[in-house]
């Protein structure tokens, strides 16, 4: 048997696992049932690690393993030639040979010329081989599927460590400076998320950032490159070594460190960027608010994260109030908790221009709550700057200035902004619904017998994979935006139990669902999974499950892929993602997988149910609150208090 990995590669349990196809509790069982498994070679009790050839050599013994993928095999050669302190930098140079234009001419040449030419990307002996195999899997794969897999596994492997933006909150920032023509510009660009985002048409815009940390500056740059984004990412702490100090960019997109104390205070103090005031000592994001606007050409639009702090602290009111009176602050979005990758608190957007000399002042602000909704932030943007007099803005409210520019220049949105409780029906028609809802959950309480059965024998997503069971398709990486007839299925509209709400153009990588499959969310933050009616196109973030329907129900297999996403989603809020390989089924003959099916089904409908009879509930008590308290409604006099409790 012939063994391809190097000798003195280790992997962890979860590398098994990857490299199996199974969930870390399989190599845990593996290990004690196995007298033969392979022993620790190093790490700790709680963290061990194992030889890749002697765990490769097992897999295969076991039938377990036909052939270790390239990819995988791959990063286990990347994972073992560095430590976690070089690990950036090696993951960043290869990315980087990946997408330098000469590679392919390079590769013909010996080791030797590969590392004259290069001589900034090679840093150890082993690094051309690297360089070598990477590009054989670019070769195969394509160059931007394989940087992008060389920047997964490494975020996974650090995900405590890297605090990255989400792709939906980037999308988001990125729609609000649309058309996207021009040259964008973050100046703590990361990974390169936003401007990723930003150039999703690439032609259209040219990228320009900075980043403090030159390995994430150069894996950036990668990322761009291989999209085909005209980039321009340099390193250097952009408020202390300003890397563009004559840039005036068409947009500005920034997601700033939060509440640094050591920004540059001192030094900085006479600044010219401060033209709205000398930023506090503890208030780093509002200098960083300045430095977008100083690279922004006159016109130019600005979008910045920020913490719900910097909207009200007292120490930033002054410049606050010099951002409203010179027109500069436009806009003010509150977003849902978690958006910001800095903190758990839900941030703010920040959405200004850099005033030209021919504008008139705004006299009015717009205030956004995305809290509920986020798909209206963009409409409700557009059709402010549309008429930035009207006060009424579907989805927002336009402040007056005057109202902002009291004391306290507080600019939280949710002080601003009362949500309106209608009602089609009014009172009786919210009774209504909430009578019909209760009705109709009463009749799906969820029944069973409690007698306890024998465990479960257990087989993995991954190994049915394997044996061609099932087919496992992960969704795109993107879907090219547009207006096109193309009905895309997004994250939210699997979790909100919807019909595909998306719109998209298609593209390289269209995964089109059929009836009968089933589709799951990599987000573990509310765990999803749905049985597809009719076929639809799918969005970034879903993973496709094409079931043999004459081995399998749908509609199990999706509530075993719903209880599996839970348990993580309960542990570590935000911060995993779902590995549909290693979700567990059990193995049962098909009558049984359908019973199991029908109590999943009616489940989904019961929670269906519970959440139209809380939203109903809701509904009908602020419609009473609020009447009440308006005059609109008038007390029943024949009713009494309810049921009085006694005070001890």
């Amino acid at each position: 048997m012939r063994v391809i990995s190097e000798g003195g590669a280790t992997v962890t349990a979860g590398d098994i696992a990857r490299l199996a196809g199974v969930g870390r509790a399989a190599v845990s069982n593996w290990r004690r049932r196995f007298g033969d498994f392979p022993a620790p070679v190093g790490g700790t009790a709680s963290s061990p690690l194992f030889s890749l050839a002697e765990v490769e050599t097992w897999l295969r013994a076991q039938g377990k393993l036909q052939r270790l993928p390239e990819d995988e095999l791959l990063w286990q050669r990347v994972r073992n030639s560095a430590d976690d302190l070089r690990l950036l930098s090696l993951v960043s140079r290869l990315a980087a040979a990946v997408a330098h234009r000469r590679l392919g001419t390079l590769l013909r040449g010996e080791d030797s010329e590969i590392a004259q030419a290069l001589p900034e990307l090679v840093a150890a002996e082993g690094d051309v081989p690297l360089i070598r195999a990477t590009a054989a899997l670019a070769e195969a794969r394509g160059r931007e599927e394989t940087v992008e897999f060389l920047y997964t596994r490494y975020t996974e492997a650090h995900s405590r460590r890297i605090q990255e933006i989400s792709p939906e909150v980037a999308q988001l920032m990125a729609a609000l400076i649309q058309p996207w023509t021009g040259e964008v510009f973050d100046p703590s660009c990361g990974h390169g998320g936003l401007l990723i985002a930003a150039g999703s048409e690439p032609g259209k815009v040219r990228a320009v950032g900075q980043e403090r940390d030159a390995a994430t500056a150069r894996l950036a740059g990668a990322r761009l490159a291989v999209r085909g984004i005209d980039s321009d990412v340099r390193r250097g702490d952009a408020l202390t070594g300003d890397a563009f100090p004559g840039l005036q960019a068409d947009a500005v997109l920034c997601s700033p460190p939060f509440s640094e104390r050591g920004w540059g205070y001192e030094e900085l103090a006479g600044d010219p960027r401060w033209r709205y005031g000398l930023p506090p000592r503890g208030e780093s994001e509002l200098a960083w608010v300045q430095h977008c606007l100083a690279h922004a050409r006159p016109g130019g639009q600005v979008v910045v994260l920020m913490p719900p702090a910097a909207a009200g602290r007292r120490s930033g009111r002054r410049i606050r109030s010099q951002l409203i009176r010179a027109g500069a602050l436009r806009a003010v979005v509150a977003l849902p908790s978690g958006a910001a990758p800095q903190s758990a608190m839900p941030p703010h957007l920040w959405l200004l221009r850099r005033p030209a000399a021919e504008d008139q002042v705004p006299s009015h602000v717009l205030m956004i709550d995305a809290t509920v909704s986020p798909e209206a932030v963009v409409p409700t943007w557009h059709s402010f700057v549309t008429d930035p007099r009207r006060e009424t803005v579907p989805g927002g409210r336009a402040v007056p200035v005057v109202d902002l520019l009291d004391d306290e220049v507080d600019l939280t949105p949710g002080r601003y902004l009362v949500r309106p409780v209608t009602s089609p029906g009014g009172m009786a028609g919210a009774r209504e619904e909430l009578l019909s809802a209760t009705a109709e959950l009463t009749g799906l309480l969820p029944t069973g017998s409690e007698s306890p059965r024998d465990p479960f024998s257990m087989i993995s997503l991954g190994e049915l994979a394997r044996a061609g069971s099932l087919q496992i398709v992960p969704g795109p990486l993107r879907t090219e935006p547009g207006p096109g007839e193309l009905a895309v299925l997004t994250a939210q509209d699997v979790v909100l139990g919807r019909a595909a709400t998306g719109r998209g153009t298609g593209g390289p990588g269209l995964v089109v669902a059929q009836p009968g499959d089933v589709v799951t969310s990599l987000s573990t933050r509310t765990p999803a999974a749905r049985v597809i009616e009719e076929k639809t196109a799918l969005g970034p973030q879903l993973v496709l499950i094409r079931l043999d329907p004459e081995l399998f129900d749908p509609h199990f297999v999706a509530g075993f892929l719903r209880a599996s996403a839970r348990q993580p989603a309960g542990s570590a809020p935000g911060a995993a993602r779902v590995d549909v390989r290693r979700t567990q089924l059990p193995r049962l003959p098909l009558a049984e997988q359908r019973r199991y099916g029908r109590a999943f089904q009616r489940l989904e409908r019961f929670e269906e149910a519970l959440r139209r009879a809380g939203a109903a509930g809701e509904l009908l008590s602020r419609l009473a609150l609020d009447g009440l308290a308006s005059g609109k409604l008038q007390p029943d006099p024949e009713a009494g208090p309810g049921p009085s409790r006694d005070v001890l």
